[in-house]
């Protein structure tokens, strides 16, 4: 998106944009371990309709805050969770604990923590690929998917391009990322969730950096096409169409592959952060209709992808 495009997303907001980006409601926050690792959450609102809701790579859950709460305010239980190696968890040094299988493992726990035997799971970017794998490991505690911006087969040159020069960086300019890593520490909250997560992830150490991006490539990315078609659960996919990283390719395969998807697509990589009223309320539509009419996808044939 251009400069000017970008000044004209932000216009249509209206005189409360920036009040809104302020904006902070009460939240309940939480932590348990596994495995000996600290894992970090927070709890929006109340209720058995649960929607656990997963930050992007290297980001953290101040990143859809915003989203929790607006959510939270209709009625359901947002929780965000922190991942090993991201905002206010333990951040590992091993690769290990940073592959996407692992990930998941920690959403499963998270569940058993907080007792839900059920939930929609989601995420965007990482967590989105992360959410696809809970459905594949632990099918039953999954009763729906929310898919932003998944990072699947047509994404792997745009990965490569960014992930290589990074791990590049923190490994033989190891002195000036720890230096660059030190300045950002000193830079003061703001209270804008998605540009405070944007400034956590430069202040991270170049290690736990390297941990992180070193995880991602030793395991498994996505689960595979066979895996992901057996995933008979009620799935909203949403994707822009200008992000290398992110490929609308990618989302929108994924969507028919799916027996039982519909894809909503977003004006921006910027919309559900800064201006998110039109997909906050299609994400408050499929999770009502998600929790009071489970779809027996088994029953009929595999549908082809809606469009939102």
């Amino acid at each position: 998106m251009s400069t000017g495009g970008v000044l004209g997303f932000v216009a249509r907001g209206g005189p409360s944009f920036v009040s809104r980006l302020f904006e902070r409601r009460p939240f309940e926050e939480g932590g348990f371990d596994l495995d000996g690792v600290h894992l970090r959450y927070e709890r929006h609102g109340r209720g058995p309709r649960v929607l656990v809701f997963l930050h992007g790579l290297l980001l953290d859950a101040q990143l859809n805050r915003r989203l929790a709460a607006d959510l939270a305010e209709q009625g359901f239980q947002v929780v965000l969770l922190d991942l090993p190696g991201h905002g206010g968890s333990d951040k590992p040094r091993h690769a290990s604990a940073h592959r996407m299988d692992s990930y998941a493992r920690c959403v499963v726990a998270l569940l058993d923590e907080l007792g839900i035997d059920e939930a929609v799971v989601g995420g965007v970017s990482l967590g989105a690929n992360v959410a696809l794998q809970v459905a594949v490991q632990a099918p039953r505690r999954v009763r729906g998917l929310i898919v932003e911006m998944p990072v699947l087969e047509w994404a792997t040159p745009g990965a490569a391009l960014l992930f290589i020069p990074i791990l590049l960086g923190v490994h033989y300019a190891e002195p000036l990322a720890r230096l660059v890593s030190r300045l950002a520490r000193r830079v003061p909250r703001t209270g804008i969730g998605p540009l405070d997560s944007a400034v956590g992830l430069v202040q991270l150490d170049p290690a736990e950096v390297s941990a992180v991006l070193h995880g991602m490539l030793v395991g498994p990315i996505t689960p595979t096409y066979e895996e992901r078609r057996d995933i008979d659960v009620p799935v909203l996919v949403i994707a822009h169409r200008s992000d290398f990283l992110h490929p609308f390719n990618d989302a929108d395969k994924l969507a028919r592959q799916l027996p039982d998807a519909q894809l909503l697509v977003a004006r921006s990589i910027f919309e559900l952060r800064v201006l998110p009223d039109r997909l906050t309320r299609s994400i408050a539509a499929f999770l009502d209709t998600t929790w009071h009419e489970r779809v027996d996808t088994a029953a009929r044939p595999p549908a082809r992808a809606r469009r939102a």
